[in-house]
């Protein structure tokens, strides 16, 4: 597979909001979060394009993580809010926003995993798009149903990747301006803590 460059890549995060993250067990929901908001700042460094979507941000859902805003304001600003679409692709203003960035390679990451974001990155696919799907910044409430999603996207195309394989992919030279903040963002965002071992 054609590496995906800034040059022709997107980023789309889907439903990363404080009451939706909650239902996030197949993985640890805090760690999941600090992915989403890792490739927030890595889309911020290499200036792509990025399209935020939420739902129902009035009920349980809840809104958008807030530190999204911080990172990255205009997009935060120009979130999509849909009224209850669970496709996100199927809803009109989600996908005139996507196919607005110009971009046919599309990095998606959702919450959760077996709602939010198998479908509307399945129907990407159909349309032509080349879809990579951050597992680590997408999760659900139960590890069969993240299962199914998972070969559910893979049969029909989409690639399945981490948070700091994408970085990585996208860097393509650590020695460039921007591959040296993403490889900062890897040591200080993504990668864990590294704990001293005891004497």
């Amino acid at each position: 597979m054609t590496p995906f460059t800034p040059a022709d890549t997107a980023f789309v995060l889907i439903d990363h909001q404080v009451g939706t993250m909650q239902l996030i067990r197949n993985i640890d929901m805090a760690h999941a979060g600090r992915m989403a908001l890792a490739l927030a700042k890595a889309a911020r460094i290499m200036n792509l394009p990025v399209v935020l979507t939420s739902s129902q941000e009035d009920r349980i859902q809840g809104p958008l993580m807030p530190e999204l805003a911080e990172i990255l304001p205009e997009a935060f600003a120009g979130r999509v809010r849909r009224e209850g679409i669970v496709n996100a692709w199927r809803d009109e203003a989600f996908r005139a926003a996507v196919l607005a960035t110009g971009r046919r390679n599309l990095v998606m990451a959702g919450v959760t995993t077996d709602v939010c974001l198998v479908f509307p990155s399945i129907d990407a696919v159909q349309e032509g798009f080349r879809v990579q799907a951050v597992m680590d910044a997408s999760g659900s409430p139960f590890e069969l149903s993240e299962d199914m999603s998972r070969g559910r996207m893979q049969d029909a195309g989409v690639v399945l990747t981490a948070t700091n394989t994408i970085i990585a992919e996208m860097a393509q030279n650590w020695s460039t301006a921007n591959g040296s903040e993403l490889i900062r963002l890897l040591f200080t965002d993504v990668l864990p803590p590294v704990t001293p071992h005891a004497a």
